[in-house]
């Protein structure tokens, strides 16, 4: 296959996926569900006919696409939003795959005849939450829950894959040689968290002063300098025995709540990555399946599917909150928002190069529980949150504005949105008048769902939501102006 055949494939299945991507909003499907079929239709036993069975190269675009989504993830995360829930997260993360897995393998034991250390095996390669399909799905679909769960469910998705890659590198190298005992694993995971934690929280403050300091002439160079710290933070932290991908996490969250030069260009910028990066992983891993061979595994499938979501996910999750403020109500929520997406697909590539006897089966196994979870949990979110009652009574809405025609007047100022409030002493009055404090600029108006441009004789009415560029040490001042009465 020539170069120019295989980029206008490529091409072609990037722009299907785009289009399928904006269907999915309209339908309410998962955008990574359509992605994972495009690629499956584009695959051998599709019309496309694309034979693909390179499993290193599979694993090797997985492993780069999860490092660049969990980085923007965390870049794009508000620290205050996820402080309030940061240790209870962590221990759901750990502790719930654990115990997940487990009970996965007992399952797998009894119902398919896997040996305990398999099904173990098994487990840690689906018991973690995926980061690409949570972040997609909660970001993308009417989801606003209370009591911080969008922020506790993000973490978790997050911060989970570091001990299930764990897990599954660990448990391969056991099965592949039986000389190892399960024992030796745990001084290693304590060092992997360990040194993740530091380089990755290390790394993110490092990376904010790196982008200040480089006063680059070209503004298209921040987002490749950039690329290159992410790149250095997984690599580096790899090669000293750390989490990689803990690391990329936890730089993206310390960095993303910083002030550096250009944030909001680079925030976009790596959202766009992350999709480009979220596209290609479910593509690659789509076109690696057979359909055929997941016809064997339907029952087998559908029954690990089902102890899954029913009866594995719900009681990690119900134990590991078992002494927090949630009710059963939350909890629920909790385990129902569990999916499981590419970054499985990826791990069970693991066995499958490693060469293990049921590496295949498992592989089969496992992309077949990523459909159904997808298919029906991705696709019930929203539902499912109103049926418990755990949806935010009064719900923000979102006022989509041209962030490329907003400016950014230094590293420090941030974009705010505040309603003006009937009584408050903006009411009736021109922007002009209002004495905004010094590094406060209004840039649009939304009101009755129209947007306007303000000038400076703008009058401005109750229930206008302004959007502003203003500096942190000004947004008391500019609150009492527009919201306070």
């Amino acid at each position: 296959m020539s170069l120019e055949l295989m980029l206008l494939i490529a091409a072609l299945l990037l722009i299907f996926s785009i289009i399928a991507g904006k269907t999915s909003l309209r339908f309410g499907l998962p955008a990574p569900l359509l992605f994972l079929l495009i690629g499956m239709l584009a695959g051998s036993d599709g019309p496309g006919g694309i034979a693909f069975d390179d499993a290193w190269l599979a694993q090797s675009i997985g492993v780069l696409a999860l490092v660049l989504i969990l980085f923007s993830g965390g870049l794009s995360t508000d620290w205050q939003m996820i402080r309030p829930v940061l240790w209870t997260g962590l221990i759901l993360a750990n502790l719930g795959v654990l115990i997940s897995a487990l009970l996965v393998a007992v399952a797998a034991h009894l119902l398919m005849q896997f040996s305990l250390l398999e099904g173990f095996l098994l487990g840690a390669i689906v018991s973690s939450t995926d980061a690409a399909a949570v972040f997609a799905v909660m970001r993308t679909r009417d989801v606003n829950l209370r009591d911080n769960l969008e922020g506790l469910i993000e973490l978790e998705s997050g911060s989970n894959d570091p001990i299930a890659v764990f897990l599954t590198i660990g448990l391969t190298m056991v099965l592949a040689d039986p000389s190892r005992s399960l024992v030796s694993l745990a001084p290693l995971f304590v060092l992997q968290m360990t040194v993740g934690g530091v380089a990755g929280y290390a790394m993110g403050r490092l990376m904010a002063i790196a982008i200040n300091r480089a006063r680059l002439q070209l503004e298209g160079l921040y987002p490749a300098l950039m690329l290159g710290l992410v790149l250095l933070t997984y690599g580096g932290t790899t090669l000293i025995n750390g989490s990689g991908f803990l690391a990329v996490y936890l730089a993206g969250i310390a960095l993303g709540n910083c002030d550096f030069a250009h944030k909001r260009s680079l925030l976009r910028f790596y959202d766009g990555l992350a999709w480009l990066m979220q596209i290609a992983m479910f593509l690659v891993l789509g076109l690696l399946v057979y359909p055929s061979q997941l016809i064997p595994v339907i029952g087998e499938g559908l029954l690990m599917s089902a102890f899954l979501v029913f009866v594995a996910r719900p009681a990690a999750v119900f134990v590991s909150l078992a002494f927090t403020r949630y009710d059963w109500r939350a909890k629920a929520m909790v385990a129902w928002a569990g999916l499981r997406g590419a970054a499985p697909i990826v791990l069970a590539t693991f066995p499958l190069l490693a060469g293990l006897d049921r590496a295949s089966t498992m592989f089969n196994l496992v992309f077949f529980i990523v459909l159904t979870s997808v298919l029906i949990q991705g696709t019930t979110i929203a539902r499912v949150a109103r049926w418990l009652g755990v949806q935010q009574a009064h719900p923000p809405s979102v006022f989509r504005y041209p962030q490329e025609f907003v400016p950014q007047v230094s590293a420090s100022s941030q974009l705010v949105e505040l309603t003006v409030a009937p009584g408050s002493p903006a009411c009736g009055r021109a922007i002009m008048e209002l004495g905004l404090p010094r590094g406060a600029l209004v840039v649009l108006i939304n009101r009755n769902n129209d947007t306007l441009i303000p000038g400076g004789t703008t009058i401005l009415e109750p229930g206008d939501r302004v959007l502003l560029v203003t500096e942190r040490s000004a947004l008391d001042d500019v609150r009492r102006v527009l919201v306070e009465r």
